[in-house]
């Protein structure tokens, strides 16, 4: 198994783990915890290969995908009751998911278009729609209001694997480094709580007032 083929699936599962996870705290069914599992492994990839015009999805072409979310989904289901703090193993799961997405979001974007612009977007959006959209369906908050840094963090992933690449290093040294440079800034931000400034707006006018 190449390199990129290992990150793809280690972020499916991952993703997969974390959907499985949101399933557990808001105390589905198996039936819930396969599809979220799904629906979060799968997503970002999905949105990514419609972006680049890659039809049919990734996952259509080759159900192992499908599989290993399943297969996570079921493990999930029957462990979730061993873990005191579900909802912190899963935005602990999340940053390692997104850390190996971003990377191979980026890899897959770069190659489909030659862009780093491009490879930097692929990069970002594969690492972060899947966890947006189990947050959405879980009814949890999302990880893209949290505060601390997440989109940010496979945006530094997907430019440090870009940049890394364009000096012809070999390929496990461009992924390692976009994947500990993603992975240092989610953590971080988890850990110390990293923000940014938030924005502070002047109160608004009243309606009548723009008459």
């Amino acid at each position: 198994m190449s390199l990129l083929s290992f990150l793809d699936y280690a972020g499916v599962a991952l993703f997969a783990a974390t959907g499985a996870l949101a399933a557990s705290r808001k105390q589905l069914d198996l039936i819930g915890f396969l599809f979220l599992a799904a629906v979060t492994g799968i997503g970002g990839g999905t949105l990514r290969d419609i972006v680049l015009g890659r039809v049919p999805v990734f996952w259509v072409l080759n159900p192992t995908y499908i599989i290993i979310c399943a297969v996570v989904g079921v493990l999930v289901f029957f462990t979730a009751h061993l873990f005191e703090s579900r909802y912190r193993l899963l935005i602990w799961l999340d940053a390692v998911g997104l850390s190996a997405y971003c990377v191979m979001g980026a890899a897959k974007g770069m190659a489909a278009t030659g862009s780093p612009t491009v490879a930097i977007v692929t990069g970002a959006l594969t690492a972060t729609f899947g966890g947006i959209l189990r947050d959405l369906l879980a009814n949890e908050p999302s990880v893209l209001l949290r505060p601390e840094i997440y989109v940010t963090a496979s945006l530094v992933g997907a430019s440090v694997f870009t940049a890394a690449n364009a000096t012809m290093l070999p390929l496990y040294a461009s992924a390692g480094l976009g994947v500990i440079a993603a992975f240092a800034v989610r953590g971080g931000a988890l850990w110390f709580g990293w923000t940014f400034p938030t924005y502070h707006h002047k109160p608004g006018r009243h309606p009548d007032d723009v008459m």
